[in-house]
C-alpha cells in the first residue's frame, strides 16, 4: 500500500518539476465556461506545460497555464472606453447622436456589445456593434454606457458611462429663419 502512495508521491512532483499543471474545464447550466484547478461537475481534464513553475516566468508576468488555442479564444479585453459622444457634449434634437466605442485588443469573434441609454439596453439590431447612430431624441439629459461580454466564457467589461444633452434648436436661430 505504502509503494502505492510513494510512486503517486513521485509521479506528481515529476510533473511538477516538469512544468505541467493540471486544470480542469467544464460549462454550467448557463452554458457560462469555467476553469479551475480542482474538478467541476462534468469537467474536462486538461494537461498543460510550460518551463515555468509555479505560475511566474522569468520576466515576472503572469504565466497562463491555459493551452495556447484555448488563451486565444479567450482573449481578454483589456480596456472599453466610449469614444463618443464626448462627455456633457450638446446635440440639438435633429441631429444624429454617434455612439462609438473603443475595445482594446479589439472585438473578438465571440464577443458581443450592449449598449445602454438610461440604464435601459438599446435592442434594435441596428444598435449593436462598435457604432451605432440614435436618431431623433427628444430634449433631456441622456446617460450612455456600453458593455462587452464574452459569449465563450461569459466575462464582460463596463466602459465608463458618458451623460451627453439633446436641446431643442431655438426658432430664432439662424440655420432655422426660412428665406
Amino acid at each position: 500500500m505504502h509503494l502505492w502512495r510513494l510512486l503517486i508521491a513521485s509521479a506528481s512532483l515529476a510533473a511538477f518539476a516538469a512544468g505541467a499543471a493540471v486544470v480542469y474545464k467544464w460549462t454550467d447550466s448557463d452554458g457560462v465556461v469555467h476553469f479551475s484547478d480542482q474538478p467541476g461537475p462534468g469537467s474536462e481534464k486538461i494537461v498543460t506545460s510550460g518551463a515555468a513553475s509555479n505560475g511566474v516566468n522569468a520576466g515576472g508576468a503572469s504565466h497562463s497555464t491555459l493551452p495556447r488555442q484555448q488563451a486565444a479564444q479567450t482573449s481578454e479585453i483589456t480596456a472599453v472606453s466610449i469614444e463618443s459622444p464626448a462627455k456633457e457634449q450638446v446635440f440639438f434634437n435633429d441631429d444624429v447622436v454617434p455612439l462609438r466605442l473603443h475595445v482594446e485588443p479589439g472585438l473578438m469573434p465571440g464577443q458581443t456589445v450592449t449598449w445602454t441609454l438610461n440604464g435601459k439596453p438599446l435592442t434594435d439590431p441596428g444598435q449593436q456593434g462598435l457604432s451605432v447612430a440614435l436618431q431623433e431624441l427628444a430634449r433631456g439629459t441622456y446617460v450612455v454606457g456600453a458593455t462587452v461580454t464574452d459569449g465563450m466564457t461569459g466575462a464582460s467589461q463596463n466602459a465608463d458611462s458618458v451623460t451627453f444633452y439633446v436641446r431643442q434648436p431655438s426658432e430664432l436661430a439662424p440655420q432655422h429663419k426660412k428665406t
